[in-house]
């Protein structure tokens, strides 16, 4: 059964930031024969839209010539969340705090070399902020050819579902329990985790009017 507490559909601008940060993600498509697949790739998300490059042959790119609908995820887990936080005998309590988005929707792919070049260039500026390259650019003729031998494709969406879970169900007195053993363990990500929790609980919304 899906949480409402955990979904954000209704705030564009926070599944935006997110979809921004991340970079690699699981595309979902349909073999020929109607059997689900998955493919684990990296991405830039691009004024609204998911873009992907890769071999203009192949297993995906077979499929998508067949059946342009598609499911694309991408998740990030913050942290694990020990049953003996909440219980110390039964692990029923043990769960994970994370922020995910899914995308169902068309897979286009793209023939404009200008959109190749800017979605390609997007991608770069994320793998490799530092630079190092020539700017990717359509009109560069070391760059023509190479274009025309990659495919990019480019998702549309349909429909966007974000789910972010960060204790957002817990009562106060549960909520301040975990974050402050969270705090005690000091893993790399608890900090940011207990950021979230305050940022995303019930209370702090209604205190921010959001």
């Amino acid at each position: 059964m899906r949480r409402a507490e955990f979904e954000i559909n209704e705030d564009q601008e926070e599944i935006t930031s997110f979809l921004e940060e991340m970079s690699f993600g699981f595309l979902g498509t349909a073999t020929p024969d109607g059997e689900p697949s998955m493919t684990p790739l990296n991405f830039v998300y691009v004024g609204g839209s998911i873009y992907f490059h890769g071999s203009r042959i192949g297993e995906k790119m077979t499929q998508l010539k067949k059946n342009q609908r598609v499911t694309f995820m991408a998740a990030k887990e913050y942290a694990v969340i020990p049953s003996y936080f909440s219980d110390p005998l039964m692990a029923c309590p043990a769960t994970a705090y994370f922020k995910s988005v899914r995308v169902d929707g068309h897979a286009v792919v793209v023939d404009d070399p200008a959109e190749k070049a800017a979605a390609l260039e997007a991608l770069m500026r994320k793998l490799q902020p530092e630079g190092g390259y020539k700017e990717i650019d359509s009109e560069d003729p070391d760059y023509i050819p190479r274009l025309k031998g990659v495919a990019v494709v480019r998702i549309d969406a349909d429909r966007v579902i974000g789910k972010f879970k960060f204790g957002q169900n817990l009562k106060q007195p549960d909520r301040e329990s975990i974050t402050a053993q969270l705090a005690e363990r000091g893993l790399p990500q608890d900090a940011e985790t207990i950021a979230l929790m305050n940022r995303y609980c019930p209370h702090a919304k209604e205190a921010t009017g959001e």
